[in-house]
């Protein structure tokens, strides 16, 4: 069975849409930046830490001082451990403060109804998970969040967890890393002045969305052989 748990539909009005088209946005960094429209953008409300000093070095009459996050530099073990964990608390904090607002506001079932039909037979996961999987290409941190949330609320189940799970694991956070480490490739000349990269940002970005798809059946298809092969040795039993 892949059904997941759910207390009852509910109806689903007009503001239950607007909710939802209002976080798929938020959380999917398309206004993301410096401009005014940046304050509807998960990333760029939840902002980065300050820099500190950690080295300083005089270059002639110039003093060039070296900055890193409050992490500093060298670190290991469970104390650096400790200040990485610790500096993911702000985003998950707020990204589920506003899943909670949206949620009051209906979001989650619009999202269940909308996109159940599109999700169960693309992953096995119901639509709920929508607004976790669009965080997801964004933060790995909103989409671990989200996860639990559905599976601490039973709308999703263990067997969808673990298939959603493989599907934010394998190329995590595309969009966010994707653009700001993977897309200078594209800026590569050859010797020749042709592209030294002979694939748009478009075909590379899809073919990561298609093999997270894949991944995720991949994981299905074991479950299911998993569970079919337990169900065979209890008949047998």
């Amino acid at each position: 069975m892949e059904s997941s748990v759910h207390s009852g539909d509910q109806r689903v009005g007009p503001g239950a849409y607007i909710a939802l088209l209002f976080a798929m946005v938020f959380f999917s960094g398309l206004l993301g930046g410096k401009e005014w429209y940046g304050v509807f953008d998960f990333t760029t409300l939840n902002g980065a830490f300050g820099k500190v000093v950690t080295d300083v070095n005089l270059s002639g009459d110039a003093v060039d001082a070296a900055k890193s996050a409050f992490r500093g530099k060298g670190g290991h073990g469970a104390m650096d451990g400790f200040l990485f964990a610790f500096g993911l608390i702000p985003a998950v904090m707020f990204a589920l403060g506003m899943i909670n607002v949206l949620e009051h506001y209906g979001a989650l079932n619009a999202a269940r109804k909308l996109l159940t039909p599109l999700l169960r037979p693309l992953l096995g996961i119901p639509g709920s998970t929508g607004l976790a999987l669009i965080g997801s290409l964004q933060s790995t941190d909103v989409g671990a969040s989200l996860t639990r949330v559905l599976a601490d609320e039973g709308q999703i189940t263990d067997k969808e967890k673990t298939i959603f799970t493989m599907f934010q694991f394998s190329a995590g956070a595309m969009i966010t890393n994707f653009f700001s480490s993977g897309a200078v490739l594209f800026t590569l000349i050859a010797i020749d002045g042709t592209s030294a990269v002979p694939a748009s940002i478009g075909l590379c970005i899809a073919v990561m969305f298609i093999m997270k798809i894949v991944g995720a059946n991949v994981m299905r298809l074991i479950l299911n052989v998993t569970e079919r092969k337990h169900s065979v040795e209890v008949q047998h039993g």
